[in-house]
C-alpha cells in the first residue's frame, strides 16, 4: 500500500473568522477521506477579510447591516450558510457571536500552532470557538485559551501573543495571496499549481487531488507530512 501513496501539499487560503471556510475545510476533509491514497500535508495561507477592522473588532449587527443593507437579508444570508453547515455537520450558532473579530492574531496563533505541528487542530479550534461557542477570535485572552486547549504551553501562547512575533509574516501572507488574483476565501491550492476557490463539493476537490496526482506535481517526503 504504501507504493502506491502520493505525497501532496495543500494549501488552503483562509480568514478564521469567514463561515465559508469552515464550510471549505470540512468539505476538503470529504475529499481527503475519499482519498486514502493520497497523504497530504496542509498549509494553512492567511487571508484578511476585513483587514480596516480596528483590533478590538466592531459590533457584529452593525458591522452586518451596514454591509448587507438590512437585518432582514442578514438573516436571510446567514440562514442559508448555516443549512448549508448542518450538511457537513457544523452546528452554526450566528446568534451567539456579537463581535467582528480582527482575525489577525487568529492567524498567528496558526503560524505558532504549525511550528509543533498542531495547525489543522488550532484551524479547527478557532472555527468551533468562533462558530459554534461565539467567541471573539480576536480577543488574544481568547486565543490563549484557545491555544491552551491543543496542547500548546499556556505562558508561551500568552507571550507570543502579546508580542508582534509573525505579524509581518501574515500580513505579507495576506498580500501575497491578493497579488495571485484571490480576492476572496476560501480557497485551495493542490500542489502548487491547481487552483480551485470558493467552498466547493467534496467530488469537486476530490476531481483536483486527482489532477495533481496524476500530474505527478510538486510531490514532498513523507517525513514533511503532519498526520
Amino acid at each position: 500500500m504504501a507504493g502506491n501513496e502520493t505525497f501532496m501539499l495543500v494549501e488552503i487560503i483562509y480568514d478564521p473568522s469567514c463561515p465559508w471556510c469552515y464550510i471549505g475545510k470540512r468539505q476538503l476533509d470529504a475529499a481527503l477521506a475519499a482519498r486514502p491514497g493520497v497523504r497530504v500535508r496542509r498549509r494553512w495561507w492567511p487571508f484578511l477579510i476585513n483587514p480596516d477592522l480596528p483590533s478590538a473588532g466592531l459590533d457584529r449587527a452593525d458591522f452586518l447591516t451596514r454591509k448587507f443593507g438590512s437585518e432582514a437579508r442578514v438573516s436571510r444570508l446567514y440562514r442559508a450558510i448555516a443549512h448549508v453547515g448542518r450538511s457537513v455537520r457544523i452546528d452554526f450558532d450566528f446568534e451567539r457571536i456579537d463581535r467582528v473579530p480582527n482575525s489577525l492574531h487568529a492567524h498567528r496563533l496558526v503560524c505558532m500552532a504549525a511550528r509543533a505541528g498542531r495547525a489543522d487542530a488550532a484551524v479547527e479550534a478557532l472555527f468551533e470557538s468562533h462558530f459554534v461557542r461565539g467567541l471573539d477570535i480576536g480577543n488574544r485572552l481568547v486565543l490563549a485559551q484557545i491555544g491552551a486547549s491543543i496542547g500548546l504551553q499556556p505562558s508561551a501562547v500568552t507571550t507570543y501573543l502579546m508580542s508582534d512575533a509573525d505579524t509581518d509574516l501574515v500580513l505579507e501572507e495576506n498580500t501575497r495571496a491578493q497579488q495571485l488574483g484571490i480576492n476572496g476565501v476560501p480557497a485551495f491550492v493542490f500542489a502548487g499549481m491547481f487552483v480551485v476557490c470558493g467552498a466547493q463539493d467534496p467530488k469537486a476537490l476530490t476531481r483536483m487531488l486527482d489532477a495533481a496526482r496524476t500530474a505527478g506535481a510538486a510531490r514532498i517526503r513523507p517525513r514533511e507530512l503532519v498526520r
